[in-house]
């Protein structure tokens, strides 16, 4: 797993007094007890004994239900943040522990490093990813993970399945020496025939991306968004402004970023 350079932004207001209060941009964000922030903070609370009236605001820039770790990496900076303005030190890895009770993808955030995610996620392993540009492209679609999931046929063998330091490795060197073959050949992603199945533009997103230029395309997550490697700014910028003009009329989203 690897943190790239889009986020959402979030306003967070403490004082006295009881209750979480959510505010969000983006009106398919519940403001309830089911959005992850709230279930961060309330977490939070929990865990240091803590009573206070908070109030936060979202600014959405990721798109939602995309497979981008949106609502994850939002729980993971309030539990931070909390963290810093209520003056607790919590350590990271505590941090990490409370995270993990949130979601699979949050302790992934709390550490904020190009990571091995083992386990359900909570088991981090920080590794060295070379820092591609991605271009980002996300359909409208909302796609569940509980459904991709639900729908996977888990039929691998473990070796096939199992990501090793050495495939890490493989990536990095890949990546550094522009190796474009070894690359392809590393990038694999389970969720893709399943997410395709309910969504066919899918696999037509990443035929986009690689007629664009890219190196490789895959699906992000559990999708819908889909991603193409750039080793190159320059051509990352040439393809991004591009397939912008070229594809207007689909309703896609696009982001240019850069992996951290």
């Amino acid at each position: 797993m690897q943190p790239v350079s889009l986020y959402d932004e979030i306003l967070l207001e403490a004082g006295d007094g009881r209750g979480i209060f959510i505010e969000c941009d983006n009106k398919s964000v519940p403001s309830d007890e089911t959005n992850l922030v709230y279930r961060a903070a309330k977490a939070f609370f929990e865990a240091t004994g803590i009573n206070r009236h908070l109030f936060i605001k979202l600014k959405k820039n990721i798109p939602v239900a995309a497979g981008l770790g949106g609502g994850s990496s939002n729980a993971a900076t309030v539990l931070r943040a909390l963290n810093e303005i209520t003056s607790q030190n919590i350590s990271t890895d505590n941090l990490i522990k409370i995270g993990a009770g949130i979601g699979s993808d949050v302790p992934f955030f709390i550490a904020g490093k190009s990571s091995i995610a083992r386990g359900r996620g909570e088991l981090l392993e920080p590794v060295e990813l070379p820092k591609f540009w991605y271009i980002l492209v996300n359909p409208g679609v909302p796609l569940s993970t509980q459904w991709v999931y639900q729908n996977l046929n888990l039929t691998k063998s473990n070796e096939d399945i199992n990501i090793t330091i050495s495939k890490v490795l493989a990536i990095y060197r890949a990546g550094r020496g522009g190796n474009q073959q070894v690359l392809k050949g590393l990038v694999i992603n389970d969720l893709e025939a399943v997410a395709i199945k309910k969504y066919p533009e899918i696999k037509e997103i990443k035929d986009t991306l690689i007629n664009s230029g890219a190196i490789c395309a895959l699906m992000s997550g559990s999708g819908a968004t889909a991603f193409g490697i750039f080793l190159d700014e320059h051509e990352a910028i040439r393809a991004f402004e591009l397939l912008k003009r070229e594809q207007k009329a689909r309703g896609w989203a696009f982001f240019l970023v850069q992996g951290l």
